[in-house]
């Protein structure tokens, strides 16, 4: 897959290398990645040919990120550090957690899935993330943050009470300490009394730049050597182990010879580099966090950047903040979800603000700023917002201050990772007394429901963002959203109404269109309100509809449609409720989960013509 330019032999160690040279001028040594088939094979190299090695695989990994996208910076520096640990220690009777799974990439490499990582066509045989339908060398399924340390913990404290002996690593990024989990985790790692290491990998870097009081101290030992006398992980009653150099073999070998077998829990601080060996990555380390494919000479990514709803959003709060000192923009370490960017961050100024990655404290925090005056939007992603239900139920709603909440990704058309899917917040937030959840269809509705929001005094309130493109119509948004749960009828119809929510309204249109064909006039309906119901439009339609159609973009139980289903109960109204089945779906084909769970137009169409085809007016 790389285009040579050239070829040479030189001598290094009285070893002969035949060196090939790509078009960026890199020479790169294909020699060990290929006969590594398991961390028995690390361990029969030395340290020239281990080095080696890393290359190769940053190669391998480059190659592969340029063509399919993917976590970058973490997995580049992290490779030399995955080495040793397999060099050193027994996986998989030592066991290994990773934390996010942001850095697996060189693990699945030493632990027989090479291939995934070298040849084009099999590069989606393993999934993003720590896996053990994959691998025996992985424990969890592990996608969100700050898990690791309490993942490991619990895996310790068995083979304790088994009575058997094996060391247990946990893995864990300095932006993931940000976690309140990593810190509960660690906090209890000391009670262990046993054998518990804890690799934190210090780059200085969470997605974006680090947020929090604790990253000053790791500041303080990386610029002592680890001998500050002020030192987090001792003050919690771990050993502690400072590693100045964490992308040297020698260094790291030796450290981790140095913990293994411990008898106390035990903290290895590394000092990486993110992004090591691609200089666009190295220099841009938040934009290379994750990247989609890309030109490997210019850094440039194959897909142009489109106005979306992280633009929009973005956009429409600078304006905002602009006008009125009182709004601030939350974040828990993922900015550029609401488009700000690091420029934006600076000219947003003390008006946007990161707590790091930690839901409960950014919704905490939304609300304790309503109740202060000000006026709060947090932007999260679907698959996120699930780690802070308690504090929206119990810190904001329960007192029904004022924050704005912008969900994203919440849609079958967002994130397939089994680990990342945002499909729960419907009946997740839609049943919490006091929350209004909207859900628009446009960028027009979208701005008009957020602006509302933001200045608004009386409620909690959140908004799901429609999955796939936007879709702007230009047309003005004069609804009053303060009116709550008042439905609109878009087209006014008989017998049949369609009642599409959010990213579904416009099935709802081609449904309509596909029954008109057939002489079928169909009433068609954009609800807005997930939590609410419009009893007097239901009621209304009882006069001249028999049948209540829904389309939602999220797990059915406990859904938006099963409420409308409910009000019919003791009617004659038939109600038909669509959105998907509760399942873990893990890296699926969008387009087959729409058919298997009949989100098309023709299905939904096609049910309700059989259901009247005895009608007169068929």
């Amino acid at each position: 897959g790389v285009r040579l330019v050239g070829s040479e032999m030189c001598i290094r160690d009285s070893f002969k290398w035949y060196i090939m040279i790509d078009k960026i001028g890199r020479r790169i040594y294909y020699m060990y990645i290929e006969k590594i088939n398991g961390p028995e094979d690390v361990k029969k190299l030395n340290i020239e040919e281990m080095t080696a090695l890393a290359e190769e695989m940053r190669h391998a990994l480059l190659k592969r990120a340029s063509i399919h996208g993917g976590h970058f910076g973490p997995n580049f520096g992290m490779v030399e550090a995955i080495i040793a640990l397999h060099y050193v220690f027994e996986s998989p009777k030592d066991k290994m957690v990773f934390d996010v799974s942001h850095q697996t990439y060189p693990h699945k490499m030493l632990t027989g899935r090479k291939d995934a990582y070298l040849y084009e066509e099999h590069y989606d045989d393993v999934t993003g993330y720590s896996c053990p339908q994959e691998s025996e060398h992985d424990h969890f399924t592990i996608g969100h943050t700050s898990t690791s340390v309490s993942l490991a913990c619990g895996l310790a404290k068995a083979r304790d009470l088994r009575g058997e002996s094996a060391n247990v690593i946990a893995i864990i990024g300095d932006g993931s300490l940000s976690g309140g989990e990593a810190l509960e985790g660690m906090d209890f790692a000391a009670e262990l009394d046993s054998n518990m290491i804890i690799v934190v990998n210090d780059n200085d870097m969470s997605i974006a730049e680090n947020h929090g009081g604790l990253y000053s101290n790791l500041k303080l030992l990386r610029e002592t050597n680890g001998q500050a006398e002020c030192n987090l992980f001792k003050a919690m009653g771990l050993d502690y182990v400072y590693v100045d150099h964490g992308n040297d073999l020698r260094e790291l070998i030796g450290a981790f010879k140095q913990v293994k077998d411990s008898k106390k829990p035990v903290v290895v601080h590394i000092n990486t580099l993110k992004g090591k060996g691609y200089k666009p990555a190295e220099e841009h380390k938040e934009e290379w966090h994750w990247h989609l494919p890309f030109d490997i000479e210019t850094g440039k990514s194959h897909f142009p950047e489109v106005e979306d709803y992280s633009s929009v959003t973005c956009e429409y709060l600078i304006e905002k903040m602009k006008k009125d000192p009182t709004v601030v923009t939350i974040t828990s370490g993922t900015p550029t979800i609401l488009g700000f960017t690091q420029e934006k961050r600076k000219q947003a100024g003390r008006q946007f603000v990161d707590v790091g990655i930690a839901e409960e404290t950014a919704v905490a925090l939304a609300s304790g700023i309503a109740k202060g005056g000000g006026k709060p939007v947090y932007g999260v992603y679907s698959s996120f917002i699930q780690r802070t239900y308690d504090q929206i139920s119990q810190d904001l709603c329960i007192d029904g201050n004022p924050a704005t909440i912008v969900v994203y990704t919440g849609s079958v058309f967002g994130m397939t990772d089994v680990t990342h899917l945002g499909l729960q917040d419907i009946p997740m937030l839609s049943n919490i007394p006091g929350l209004v959840y909207l859900a628009p269809t446009t960028k027009e509705e979208y701005l008009s429901m957020l602006d509302w929001s933001v200045e608004q005094k009386e409620m909690p309130v959140a908004i799901k963002l429609p999955g796939g493109d936007m879709i702007s119509d230009g047309r003005e948004v004069t609804k009053d959203w303060s009116q709550l749960n008042t439905y609109e009828v878009t087209e006014k119809g008989s017998k049949i109404a369609l009642i599409g929510l959010g990213t579904f309204y416009s099935l709802a249109l081609q449904t309509a269109e596909m029954l008109e064909k057939k002489g079928i006039h169909a009433t068609v309906i954009n609800p807005y309100y997930i939590t609410g119901l419009d009893k007097g439009l239901l009621e209304k339609l009882k006069a001249d509809h028999d049948t209540v159609v829904t389309l939602e973009d999220g797990i059915m139980n406990g859904g938006f449609g099963e409420k409308i289903a409910r009000f019919y109960g003791s009617s004659d109204m038939k109600v038909y409720n669509y959105g998907l089945k509760k399942e873990f779906l893990d890296r699926y084909d969008v387009n087959e989960v729409l058919k298997e769970n009949h989100l098309t137009a023709e299905p939904v169409s096609y049910t309700h013509l059989r259901a009247h085809e005895t009608d007169s007016y068929l």
